[in-house]
């Protein structure tokens, strides 16, 4: 126990210290308008969204931007009206194009967003986004401002996730903090770090770094898309990674089982669908996560000094996520519980895989696709 209880607290030390302060609250898109407005085509890939669909198209044409810009709708075969709804807003600079089947290879998604790109293929840059994403108004500029300004290639945001059931709130946040902890916004914002990643919600991107890469084919089979996407990118270029105050998920987690399920769809896919490294992955977050506050209760000596230190520690890094979901701080020592929920769904991603289930998700299934 003594010496799991040390190593716990030297890796919280480093975690906490030197992994890229992965636990700040993060960079925020600066609002600005920016000083030319080159086009934008705003792609939009929906399968089934008829609930939350009219929402986001309307935020998305209240958008105030100087430059051109118009929206393109992928009606990935929906059974439920979603392209119906888009033709009926009656808006000239939206264009929906009913989806092509689907070839092998390629995730429905992709295939979905695909289609889109090629429609809009004038554009200088090109806004991904999905169907559940509602913008404000200054959204689009401030985003344009931003990879302007700087001369990046893609932008792309974490955008506000629903945190109103009790299911979100005790876990929602859990999954934004354990996103910074995988790729820490400022390694993935330094041209000199490998790390990259992006949040699909939303990504600006240049069409010329699109076709530099061989646009969305070249990560056409990605589960992990968004990651996908800008790892291509940021091999020849420059990208930057934040969270967004000007734009929310309207997609409601109301069940525990909700997120389950959108944890367990793409999991496994993350550990390349390795046993070794799911047992890895498993002994690590063991670790990292339980022996602090395990050590702590029923530790003595050493064991128990130490592990109150690294409960300390990692109870600390979760405070700024809690603050920018409103949530007590008084949640922050039960972080190790919520990690277990998250470790579970890792190890039930991966029962599902040997199952035969693989990855499923709007009605589709990926039995064998890598991440």
């Amino acid at each position: 126990m003594t010496t799991l209880a040390i190593l716990a607290l030297l890796i919280w030390i480093y975690l906490v210290f030197a992994h890229g302060m992965f636990w700040q609250a993060g960079p925020v898109l600066p609002v600005a308008y920016p000083a030319t407005a080159p086009s934008v085509a705003i792609v939009v890939p929906a399968r089934d969204e008829a609930p939350v669909i009219e929402a986001t198209m309307r935020s998305l044409l209240a958008q105030d931007y100087a430059g051109s810009f118009r929206v393109i709708l992928t009606d990935d075969n929906s059974t439920d009206g979603t392209g119906d709804i888009v033709r009926g807003i009656g808006d000239p600079r939206v264009t929906v194009i009913a989806g092509a089947p689907r070839p092998a290879g390629w995730s429905g998604k992709l295939w979905a967003v695909s289609q889109g790109v090629v429609e809009a293929d004038d554009a200088e840059l090109i806004l991904l986004t999905d169907a559940d994403i509602v913008h404000e108004p200054a959204h689009l500029s401030c985003l344009v401002a931003l990879i302007e300004q700087h001369g990046l290639d893609l932008v792309s945001e974490m955008v506000k996730l629903a945190c109103e059931s009790r299911a979100e709130r005790g876990l929602v946040p859990a999954f934004v903090y354990f996103f910074q902890l995988l790729y820490p916004f400022a390694w993935v914002n330094d041209g000199l770090k490998g790390t990259a990643a992006a949040a699909g919600g939303t990504i600006l991107i240049r069409q010329r770094a699109l076709r530099r890469i061989g646009g969305v084919e070249s990560v056409r089979g990605a589960l992990i898309d968004d990651v996908a996407l800008a790892t291509a990118v940021k091999k020849g270029g420059r990208i930057w990674l934040g969270h967004a105050d000007l734009a929310r998920s309207v997609r409601p987690y109301p069940a525990v089982i909700d997120i389950w399920r959108m944890i367990t769809r793409t999991a496994f896919v993350q550990l390349r669908y390795s046993l070794l490294l799911l047992i890895a992955t498993t002994l690590g977050m063991a670790l990292v996560w339980l022996v602090p506050p395990v050590a702590a209760l029923f530790g003595h000596g050493r064991a128990f000094w130490c592990g109150v230190a690294a409960w300390m520690l990692l109870s600390a890094s979760y405070l700024p996520t809690l603050t920018r979901f409103g949530r007590s701080p008084l949640w922050a020592p039960f972080l190790p519980l919520v990690a277990c929920f998250y470790m579970a769904a890792t190890i039930g991603s991966a029962v599902n895989h040997f199952r035969g289930a693989g990855v499923a998700w709007k009605g589709r299934a990926y039995p064998g696709t890598t991440g």
